[in-house]
C-alpha cells in the first residue's frame, strides 16, 4: 500500500493526482482507465478540500493498493461527517435549467469505478473506490 497524505487544499490537487498517476503507470494502467480513474480523484478530492472542513483546513490521506489486477483508492478525512453515496443520483434526463444544483459529480465516480462506499469510523470519512485494471 501507497499513502499520501495533504492538506485538504485545491492547490494539491495537482500533487494527488500525480501520486495516483504514477502508482498507475506502474500497473501499466490502460490510458482509458487511468483518465477514468483521474476524474474520480479530482471529484473526491476537490469535495474534500471545499467541503470537509469548512472555513477550516485539514488533511486528506490517499491510500493506494492494487490486488488481482484491480486498484483501490481510499481517501480518509477528519472533517465533517458526510455520506456521498447517500444523496440520490440526479435525473440526468431532464434539462441542466431543471436539475437540481449537485450530485453530478458523485453520479460521474460511481459511473467510472466498479465500487464505491463509504464509512464514518474514529470520527473519519472513509471513502474507497475500486476499478479493474
Amino acid at each position: 500500500m501507497q499513502t499520501l497524505t495533504v492538506q485538504a487544499i485545491p492547490e494539491n490537487l495537482a500533487q494527488v493526482t500525480a501520486f495516483v498517476d504514477l502508482f498507475l503507470e506502474a500497473l501499466d494502467c490502460p490510458m482509458k482507465t487511468q483518465l477514468q480513474i483521474d476524474l474520480c480523484v479530482e471529484e473526491v478530492f476537490v469535495n474534500i478540500a471545499h467541503y470537509a472542513y469548512g472555513d477550516a483546513t485539514g488533511d486528506a490521506e490517499v491510500r493506494l493498493c492494487e490486488t488481482d489486477n484491480r486498484v483501490e483508492l481510499t481517501f480518509i478525512d477528519s472533517g465533517m461527517p458526510y455520506d456521498p453515496l447517500a444523496r440520490k443520483d440526479p435525473d440526468i434526463t431532464l434539462a441542466a435549467q431543471d436539475r437540481q444544483i449537485g450530485g453530478l459529480g458523485i453520479f460521474l465516480v460511481k459511473k467510472n469505478m466498479d465500487t464505491v462506499t463509504y464509512c464514518y469510523e474514529d470520527g473519519k470519512n472513509i471513502l474507497t473506490m475500486t476499478k479493474q485494471l
